[in-house]
């Protein structure tokens, strides 16, 4: 509770892949998935893949860069053009992809983010078409990120900012920080919440239904070219398993409503579900084991997972074992976050005994079910942090400052963890809130201030509050 083969559909976005699978990104080349995963398709039906092109796209225009902070920066450049269309940008550095924009078109702006502070960079744009050709590089553009904020910093004491919620379960904020998605994970309904607290409805997802214990609406995430694509995306339990979808929102209402991946069993329980953007423009989704634990170590299964795919449903180039599989040997891990570094963070549930956070590598063994916790098994990969399950049970977790706040369930209390420098290592864990707010289960830094949303689940089976007991607070990181 401590949380069909997949069938494989065509893809309606091939002519994105075969550009994709042209790419070769941290020096693994791309391979085809697996058998069993279902990607992008349109519920209307399948498109035709586009005929190649015979010539590579036009240079794109020299980017243009803006609003640059200490880890992050702004680019905007003028379209490529090609016979066949572009369906892919690249911002590159030195050679290394830094951030791969889809679509049909792709965006020509973005915010890249997990900058190095205080740091130097010389960053160029490369188109690449339906075929896999490549145009030359842009020019290039060279700018510093801003002086490293001080590490640390402690939470205050929460203040009520939304309340009558019903299992609040995932969370994003627009690029532009002027609202934020939350989704409710029985009521299947998404909500628009700006900074002060206010809640309107936006719409509900569907195909979605409940396991009558984990499953649900569980993560969103809001595309980093919303501006641009009006792009938001839902993890989600489904009749026939759980599946990525993307849907349109306008800042007003969502619409739409198009199958990326599915083919993740469900179960009652064990279902992940967290959704995160990464540094390099790529969707990463955590997927629990479904309650057969087996399948976290099977590579050929979508479950116990994290998972790394395109804007369109393809497995993202670069991935380890040319599927969308990113990591595995996981149970059930409900939290994601990545550092100042780039570098990716992931709360676990344990079974019995142990809650893990973990520093999450390509092609990584995280243990389960071998292991629960730390262990001492060949190919394994052990947590940075432990906690007995009665003290954590963790799900949401986000990074303020280089400290780790981790969001416990059963644990009803909030952990903060901090991140020892730039180095793989974290200091003492200390918890905030024993008991005052009851099970805790999202927690997100508010963009562009010391401050996070935390989310309470009181509403369920597990809490034994009734509906609308739910609250969203906001603390201030001091």
């Amino acid at each position: 509770m401590r949380s069909r083969k997949p069938r494989t559909k065509p893809s309606a976005l091939a002519a994105v892949a075969a550009a994709l699978a042209a790419t070769t990104l941290f020096g693994s080349p791309v391979l085809s998935s697996p058998a069993g995963a279902a990607t992008a398709r349109q519920e209307a039906g399948t498109a035709a893949p586009a005929a190649a092109a015979d010539t590579p796209p036009t240079t794109p225009g020299t980017p243009a860069v803006s609003g640059v902070t200490s880890t992050a920066a702004n680019l905007r450049w003028t379209a490529s053009t090609d016979d066949q269309g572009v369906v892919a940008y690249e911002i590159r550095g030195g050679g290394t992809v830094l951030k791969t924009l889809t679509g049909t078109p792709p965006a020509t702006s973005t915010t890249l983010t997990g900058l190095a502070c205080n740091a130097p960079f010389t960053l160029s744009v490369v188109a690449k078409d339906a075929a896999g050709n490549a145009s030359p590089a842009s020019g290039s553009v060279s700018f510093s990120t801003t002086a490293c904020q001080a590490d640390g910093g402690v939470p205050g004491t929460p203040t009520a900012l939304s309340s009558g919620w019903s299992v609040p379960w995932g969370t994003d904020w627009l690029p532009d920080g002027t609202s934020a998605l939350v989704t409710e994970r029985d009521t299947f309904k998404v909500f628009k919440v700006t900074p002060a607290g206010a809640r309107t409805e936006v719409g509900t997802v569907p195909n979605t239904v409940t396991t009558g214990g984990e499953g649900g609406l569980l993560g969103v995430a809001v595309d980093p070219n919303w501006a641009a694509n009006r792009y938001v995306y839902f993890m989600h339990t489904a009749s026939e398993g759980n599946r990525v979808a993307r849907m349109t929102y306008n800042g007003t209402t969502l619409t739409g409503y198009t199958v990326l991946l599915q083919g993740i069993r469900k179960n009652r329980y064990h279902n992940g579900g967290r959704l995160l953007f990464g540094p390099d423009g790529f969707l990463y989704a955590s997927t629990g084991d479904a309650q057969q634990p087996a399948l976290a170590q099977d590579r050929n299964s979508l479950n116990g997972k994290i998972l790394r795919l395109t804007t369109t449903g393809a497995a993202a180039p670069g991935n380890p074992f040319g599927s969308y599989v990113y990591s595995y040997g996981h149970r059930n891990p409900q939290g994601m976050a990545f550092d100042r570094n780039g570098r990716l963070w992931a709360s676990e549930f344990g079974e019995s005994t142990t809650d893990e956070l973990n520093l999450i590598k390509s092609g990584n063994n995280y243990g389960w079910p071998t292991c629960e916790g730390t262990c001492n098994v060949a190919g394994t990969t052990n947590p940075k942090k432990t906690w007995s399950t009665a003290e954590a049970s963790p799900s949401g977790i986000t990074i303020v400052r280089n400290v780790l706040y981790m969001a416990s369930l059963r644990g009803e209390r909030l952990w903060r963890v901090p991140i020892t420098g730039d180095t793989e290592n974290v200091g003492t864990a200390t918890a905030y809130y024993i008991g005052t707010y009851g099970r805790l289960r999202t927690v997100l830094k508010v963009p562009g201030a010391d401050q996070v949303w935390l989310a309470t689940t009181n509403a369920d089976a597990n809490g034994g509050e009734g509906p609308g007991s739910d609250r969203i607070f906001r603390v201030t990181i001091g």
